[in-house]
């Protein structure tokens, strides 16, 4: 990915602008007529079925996958040409209980892992001690934002699911990006612990004016946090606030099986759906098991 730096951007500008966007995956269309856009400081959820092109929405703004149809412009100018000021975790399995890598290098690794394998702080004080001493500031400050603190210093391994999404979220953050991709980060997390990131993520939001976009399957753990999410399924998609995105009609149509939208007592949306409805596309999944149910304040 070009490490180009992001020119500035006028405030009100999307960091994400796609308008009749389509992508293409071996010779698959994947999904078509694409239009959004995410600003700065904004939480945004991607929810779908399985195969839908979740991910894939992802990889069209890092400029990984061919949008042959439509614009897409993020940060600025071409997809692809904006690295610098891009974050991103791919999707990933926890890491092994044997892995004696620290917490805290894996954060580091954000800084020059890519061009340096393994950091090696003794060598970097002795190149460099005003750079060693500011890029250790640094390190500090994104592990003490996503509240990892506590345990930057143990072993990745030792460290719960949630603990080690903490410390490669701060990882991805490093570098100051204004946008943050994060692919599936609550996959295989405990509810508590998708509540504990996906609250951490809004906060990040607020505090460090990032746009995140966050690949999930469940919408109930994000919807109290989100400022906007993007349903992606049967090749299309819709996106927008969730009071404007999570009605009976929308949802309907763009899984093309009846979803309806509720109220239970406390005033909280709830989303209901048939199960054991196969989608297009080869998708078996239902959207009732695949993130659609969910609740929201």
């Amino acid at each position: 990915m070009n490490k180009v730096p992001a020119a500035p951007l006028p405030p009100d500008a999307p960091v994400v602008r796609m308008r009749g966007a389509a992508a293409v995956v071996g010779g698959r269309q994947i999904w078509s007529e694409v239009s959004l856009d995410v600003h700065q400081g904004q939480f945004v959820a991607v929810l779908g079925p399985n195969g839908a092109g979740k991910s894939t929405l992802l990889q069209a703004v890092l400029g990984m996958t061919p949008t042959p149809e439509g614009t897409v412009e993020v940060l600025g100018g071409a997809p692809g040409r904006r690295g610098a000021g891009i974050g991103y975790l791919p999707q990933r399995r926890a890491f092994d209980t044997s892995v004696r890598i620290r917490g805290i290098d894996i954060v580091r690794l954000g800084l020059d892992g890519a061009r340096w394998g393994t950091p090696m702080p003794w060598l970097s004080k002795v190149v460099s001690p005003e750079r060693f001493r500011a890029r250790q500031r640094r390190v500090h400050e994104v592990i003490e934002l996503v509240g990892a603190t506590a345990y930057a210093h143990r072993p990745i391994g030792q460290c719960s699911g949630g603990e080690q999404q903490r410390l490669l979220i701060a990882q991805a953050l490093i570098r100051r990006p204004r946008l943050l991709l994060l692919d599936e980060p609550l996959d295989s997390l405990d509810v508590p612990s998708q509540a504990g990131i996906s609250a951490l993520v809004r906060d990040i939001c607020h505090q460090e004016r990032v746009a995140v976009m966050l690949v999930a399957h469940d919408v109930n753990p994000i919807l109290p946090y989100l400022d906007s999410l993007i349903y992606v399924a049967r090749g299309a998609a819709v996106s927008g606030n969730p009071q404007e995105v999570i009605t009976g009609d929308k949802l309907t149509a763009l899984y093309g099986i009846p979803i309806e939208v509720l109220r239970d007592s406390t005033g909280r949306l709830v989303v209901v759906g048939q199960p054991d409805i196969p989608a297009t596309h080869g998708i078996a999944d239902s959207a009732a098991g695949q993130g659609i149910s969910g609740t929201m304040p």
